[in-house]
């Protein structure tokens, strides 16, 4: 081979290695859409994940009809995917924004298959085109594989700790559109004396450049007037974390903290959320010295229990040190919480609450579990047996635990499946609901060793809503809300309790909520 074929061929081989590394920052891109847009992360990334394979192999099949000006193909194979990836979060955030409800399914499922044939179709091209240059067959493909399945892995790894967290997802989408687009333009280069009309080839790449560039300067901006129309109030804060999107909007002094896309809390009510998810619990027992938060990085929680002059300690295990961050700085949050996660009393740990179960060798008179609902795998694991196992086996004698566990209302099946788990340990429970405006009708599962009576809770502390003469009344529960669970068929149902091998309470979940 001349000097010439040697830098064409090699450019091959790189180029099937960055075309893979885009790729792949395109499947998994299209996975975290589908789970921040439409919920359910497991079923998202296992549904794009199976749409881009498909795709691949239908790509990979078509690829045989492309048997003549093979680095034509590519070029313009490159210049698809750099367009309809690139484009691809602002289309779906503006879908999501304006079109009727659905639609954004369709066009993610769509977008995933379609990029993942023009994937699919890429290497073959490839190889075929090393092997003309002179490459033996078995060496191109070969070579052409491994940079294929070596990209892969860096893409995965780009994406996850660089691409997410300093771009976000509608900036990535353009910046890997660029990519794939300086990829045809170096081969369109290196091929120049092959191809014809090369000027035009040229004059079409640059628009595509243009706009992609222009994507990447202002797409973020007009996209995140998409995602307004998703809020009923004006965001002032938005971010996304390494674990979530995480939104703040303000109307009329109204603050209410959405993560990934589920309101967390009001601050026009969220005092009837927090004092029946604390003072229960912290009255029932006579000892608050040590005391465990698993969640509640808003602070709130924290807040509540700090008017209890016996607290020593307090551990706030949260995931995501973002949400920590911000209600220690943002002024509206520290409104509401008081500057409570920098008393000297709280320690913040940033773990799965899980893992911190697993490990610590602390025992605590009280255990406040204020997590989001259980709408994925990873949240299921926290309402599951094993779980409430973990946190009774950390709780000293005479404490209580208390558990956010969603509406009896809406989700009537889910609140009593959580209840059913946590007796499920040996613990004895009583359950408690109170109407929240911005949620509804909101359910708490408080547990403990000991028998737990109503009448015998005092709260001794400040409050807003909760009065010792309602508790009472929060422990009856409505025909249509209660425990008897009737069949289609009018028997009663049986619940069954919520564990990491037959984790059912995702889909109880999702049936639940689906007209919410």
């Amino acid at each position: 081979m001349d000097q010439s074929s040697v830098r064409q061929s090699h450019f091959i081989y790189w180029a099937s290695g960055i075309v893979s590394i885009c790729g792949i920052i395109f499947e998994v891109l299209f996975g975290a859409l589908g789970s921040y847009i439409l919920g359910d992360g497991v079923k998202q990334y296992t549904l794009t994940i199976s749409l881009f394979l498909t795709g691949m192999g239908v790509g990979a099949s078509l690829s045989e009809r492309v048997l003549k000006k093979l680095v034509i193909a590519f070029i313009y194979i490159e210049f698809l995917v750099a367009l309809i990836g690139g484009f691809s979060s602002f289309t779906m955030f503006g879908i999501t924004a304006f079109a009727p409800q659905g639609t954004e399914a369709i066009f993610l499922y769509l977008i995933t298959f379609i990029v993942g044939a023009l994937t699919g179709v890429e290497l073959p091209i490839l190889i075929r085109k090393a092997n003309e240059i002179g490459v033996s067959l078995n060496r191109s493909t070969a070579r052409v594989l491994f940079s294929d399945y070596a990209g892969g892995l860096i893409g995965g790894l780009l994406f996850i700790f660089l691409l997410r967290p300093q771009l976000g997802m509608v900036k990535t989408a353009f910046f890997v559109g660029l990519i794939n687009l300086s990829v045809a333009l170096i081969v369109l280069w290196l091929f120049r004396k092959e191809i014809k009309r090369v000027t035009l080839h040229f004059i079409v790449g640059s628009v595509i450049a243009i706009l992609l560039f222009l994507g990447l300067l202002f797409g973020q901006a007009m996209a995140f007037t998409f995602e307004q129309k998703l809020y009923q109030d004006p965001i002032i804060h938005m971010e996304e974390s390494e674990y979530q999107k995480i939104i703040l909007t303000n109307s009329q002094d109204d603050i209410r903290l959405y993560l990934n896309g589920a309101l967390q809390l009001s601050s026009i009510d969220e005092y009837r959320y927090h004092e029946i998810l604390v003072h229960p619990a912290m009255s029932f027992t006579e000892n608050h010295r040590n005391i465990l938060i698993l969640g509640g990085g808003d602070g709130i929680a924290a807040k509540e229990i700090l008017k209890y002059p016996g607290v020593k300690n307090i551990t706030l295990v949260d995931l995501d040190p973002a949400v920590v961050e911000l209600a220690s700085q943002n002024k509206f949050l520290l409104e509401l919480n008081e500057g409570a996660l920098d008393n000297e009393a709280l320690e913040v740990i940033n773990e799965d609450a899980f893992e911190f179960l697993e490990t610590t060798e602390e025992w605590f008179d009280v255990i406040i579990v204020d997590l989001p609902d259980p709408n994925d795998e990873s949240l299921n694991k926290l309402y599951t047996r094993e779980f409430y196992s973990l946190a009774r086996n950390h709780l000293l004698p005479g404490g209580a635990m208390m558990v956010q566990a969603t509406s009896p209302v809406f989700a009537r099946e889910v609140y009593w499946t959580i209840s059913t788990t946590i007796e499920s340990t040996g613990l004895n429970v009583e359950n408690f609901h109170v109407d929240i405006p911005s949620f509804g009708n909101w359910g708490f599962v408080m547990a403990s060793r000991d028998a737990i009576n109503v009448d015998d809770i005092t709260i001794n502390v400040p409050t807003r809503f909760l009065a010792n003469d309602m508790l009472q009344s929060l422990s009856v529960f409505g025909k249509d809300e209660d425990n008897t669970i009737l069949k289609a068929n009018g028997e009663i149902m049986e619940l069954k309790p919520n564990t990491l091998i037959d984790p059912h309470l995702i889909q109880i979940y999702e049936r639940a909520w689906e007209n919410y």
